[in-house]
Protein backbone atom coordinates (compact mmCIF):
# COMPACT_ATOMS: atom_id res chain seq x y z
CA UNK A 1 0.00 0.00 0.00
CA UNK A 2 1.26 3.67 -0.96
CA UNK A 3 2.02 6.04 1.66
CA UNK A 4 -0.42 9.19 2.19
CA UNK A 5 2.19 11.52 0.39
CA UNK A 6 2.35 9.12 -2.64
CA UNK A 7 -1.27 8.86 -2.48
CA UNK A 8 -1.43 12.55 -2.77
CA UNK A 9 0.98 12.58 -5.88
CA UNK A 10 -0.62 9.79 -7.63
CA UNK A 11 -3.96 11.73 -7.53
CA UNK A 12 -2.53 14.56 -7.88
CA UNK A 13 -0.66 12.72 -11.30
CA UNK A 14 -4.47 11.89 -12.48
CA UNK A 15 -5.77 15.17 -11.88
CA UNK A 16 -2.78 16.80 -14.17
CA UNK A 17 -3.19 13.92 -17.06
CA UNK A 18 -7.04 14.62 -17.24
CA UNK A 19 -8.43 17.23 -20.00
CA UNK A 20 -11.16 17.93 -17.06
CA UNK A 21 -12.22 18.05 -13.85
CA UNK A 22 -12.71 14.26 -12.23
CA UNK A 23 -15.20 12.76 -9.56
CA UNK A 24 -13.86 10.86 -6.82
CA UNK A 25 -15.31 7.63 -8.48
CA UNK A 26 -13.67 8.91 -11.83
CA UNK A 27 -10.39 8.94 -10.25
CA UNK A 28 -10.57 5.92 -8.50
CA UNK A 29 -11.35 4.04 -11.65
CA UNK A 30 -7.72 5.28 -13.34
CA UNK A 31 -6.10 4.32 -9.96
CA UNK A 32 -7.62 0.98 -10.83
CA UNK A 33 -4.40 -1.21 -9.87
CA UNK A 34 -4.39 0.19 -6.63
CA UNK A 35 -6.86 -1.42 -3.63
CA UNK A 36 -8.27 1.87 -2.73
CA UNK A 37 -11.95 2.44 -1.54
CA UNK A 38 -13.61 5.19 -2.65
CA UNK A 39 -13.48 6.81 0.88
CA UNK A 40 -9.94 7.08 0.94
CA UNK A 41 -9.62 9.06 -2.18
CA UNK A 42 -12.62 11.21 -1.50
CA UNK A 43 -10.37 11.70 1.95
CA UNK A 44 -7.08 12.40 -0.57
CA UNK A 45 -9.05 14.52 -2.44
CA UNK A 46 -10.13 16.50 0.12
CA UNK A 47 -6.72 17.05 1.97
CA UNK A 48 -5.29 18.28 -1.49
CA UNK A 49 -8.31 20.84 -1.80
CA UNK A 50 -7.39 21.82 1.65
CA UNK A 51 -3.74 22.26 1.12
CA UNK A 52 -4.27 24.55 -2.18
CA UNK A 53 -3.35 21.56 -4.71
CA UNK A 54 -6.47 20.71 -6.23
CA UNK A 55 -9.85 22.92 -6.00
CA UNK A 56 -13.27 21.38 -6.54
CA UNK A 57 -16.89 21.96 -8.00
CA UNK A 58 -20.35 20.95 -7.12
CA UNK A 59 -21.66 19.05 -10.37
CA UNK A 60 -25.36 17.39 -9.23
CA UNK A 61 -24.30 15.75 -5.82
CA UNK A 62 -20.77 15.16 -6.74
CA UNK A 63 -17.46 17.21 -6.59
CA UNK A 64 -15.25 17.17 -9.02
CA UNK A 65 -11.81 18.18 -8.99
CA UNK A 66 -9.00 19.96 -10.55
CA UNK A 67 -5.37 20.75 -9.94
CA UNK A 68 -5.41 24.27 -8.55
CA UNK A 69 -1.97 24.86 -10.27
CA UNK A 70 0.31 23.19 -13.36
CA UNK A 71 2.45 20.24 -12.62
CA UNK A 72 5.42 22.26 -13.34
CA UNK A 73 4.01 25.34 -10.49
CA UNK A 74 3.97 22.56 -7.92
CA UNK A 75 7.27 21.20 -8.79
CA UNK A 76 8.76 24.50 -8.82
CA UNK A 77 7.11 25.20 -5.04
CA UNK A 78 8.42 22.10 -3.89
CA UNK A 79 12.17 22.90 -4.95
CA UNK A 80 11.95 26.23 -3.12
CA UNK A 81 10.21 25.11 -0.03
CA UNK A 82 13.51 22.62 0.26
CA UNK A 83 15.96 25.28 -0.63
CA UNK A 84 14.22 27.40 2.30
CA UNK A 85 15.45 24.52 4.77
CA UNK A 86 18.74 24.79 3.95
CA UNK A 87 21.02 26.54 6.07
CA UNK A 88 23.30 26.70 3.23
CA UNK A 89 21.65 28.03 0.01
CA UNK A 90 24.48 29.07 -1.87
CA UNK A 91 26.27 25.07 -1.35
CA UNK A 92 22.70 23.66 -2.03
CA UNK A 93 22.45 26.15 -5.62
CA UNK A 94 25.56 24.74 -6.33
CA UNK A 95 25.19 20.76 -5.98
CA UNK A 96 21.67 21.59 -8.34
CA UNK A 97 23.77 22.86 -10.78
CA UNK A 98 26.55 20.41 -10.95
CA UNK A 99 23.32 17.64 -11.28
CA UNK A 100 21.87 19.09 -14.26
CA UNK A 101 22.30 18.48 -17.69
CA UNK A 102 23.69 21.20 -20.41
CA UNK A 103 19.97 21.38 -21.98
CA UNK A 104 18.60 21.62 -18.51
CA UNK A 105 21.53 24.05 -17.26
CA UNK A 106 20.83 26.12 -20.60
CA UNK A 107 17.04 25.87 -19.94
CA UNK A 108 18.00 27.61 -16.51
CA UNK A 109 20.42 30.51 -18.11
CA UNK A 110 17.55 31.60 -19.81
CA UNK A 111 15.17 31.64 -17.48
CA UNK A 112 17.33 33.79 -15.41
CA UNK A 113 18.41 36.08 -18.04
CA UNK A 114 14.54 36.23 -18.81
CA UNK A 115 14.04 37.05 -14.81
CA UNK A 116 16.57 39.94 -14.65
CA UNK A 117 15.33 41.55 -18.02
CA UNK A 118 11.77 41.24 -15.95
CA UNK A 119 13.46 42.77 -12.69
CA UNK A 120 14.88 45.78 -14.89
CA UNK A 121 11.91 46.41 -16.84
CA UNK A 122 9.62 46.37 -12.97
CA UNK A 123 12.44 48.44 -11.58
CA UNK A 124 12.19 51.35 -14.10
CA UNK A 125 8.50 51.04 -13.68
CA UNK A 126 8.82 51.64 -9.77
CA UNK A 127 9.58 54.96 -7.87
CA UNK A 128 12.28 53.58 -5.49
CA UNK A 129 9.74 52.13 -3.32
CA UNK A 130 11.77 49.61 -1.17
CA UNK A 131 11.56 46.13 -0.23
CA UNK A 132 10.30 45.23 -4.68
CA UNK A 133 11.62 43.22 -6.68
CA UNK A 134 12.81 38.83 -6.07
CA UNK A 135 16.42 37.81 -3.60
CA UNK A 136 17.98 35.48 -5.22
CA UNK A 137 21.07 33.24 -3.36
Amino acid sequence: MRRSGELERAIMDVLWEAQDPRTAKEVLATLAEEKLAHTTVITVLDRLTRKGLARRERVGRSWRYAPAASRESYVSSLMIDALGRATDREAVLVHFAHSMSGPEADALRSALASADDADDAHEGDQSGEAGQGRHRA
